[in-house]
């Protein structure tokens, strides 16, 4: 099952309450504060992304099992742990970014 999160939105302009996340080379907005699920995605210069995440929104869905829902996408970035808690994976559907999060069982 796929849970609607957030719509993540590459801009190249400094947000408020931006949050630097230096292991990812990057600075997000909390998407929880937004009513909609807006977060905003600024990326240092060098941060190796591919360029579909770099440049085009992405939709977020959190899902039971990362594993199972990777299965048979073009996966574009590996399952990582962007916060204690939480890994997430990206994929291209139909030519556009998709993140795919999974909470560990415990923190929920």
């Amino acid at each position: 099952m796929k849970i609607f999160n957030h719509i993540g939105i590459p801009t190249k302009e400094v947000k408020q309450d931006e949050i630097h996340l230096t292991h990812l080379k990057m600075y997000v907005t909390d998407n929880e504060k937004s009513p909609n699920g807006i977060q905003w995605m600024r990326f240092e210069d060098g941060a190796s992304y591919p360029e579909l995440v770099l440049t085009i929104p992405h939709i977020a869905f959190v899902v039971d099992n990362l594993a199972k829902a990777l299965e048979g996408q073009k996966v574009i970035i590996e399952p990582n742990s962007p916060s204690e808690g939480l890994t997430v994976a990206f994929i291209e559907d139909c030519g556009a970014p998709v993140e795919f999060m999974q909470y560990d069982k415990h923190l929920k």
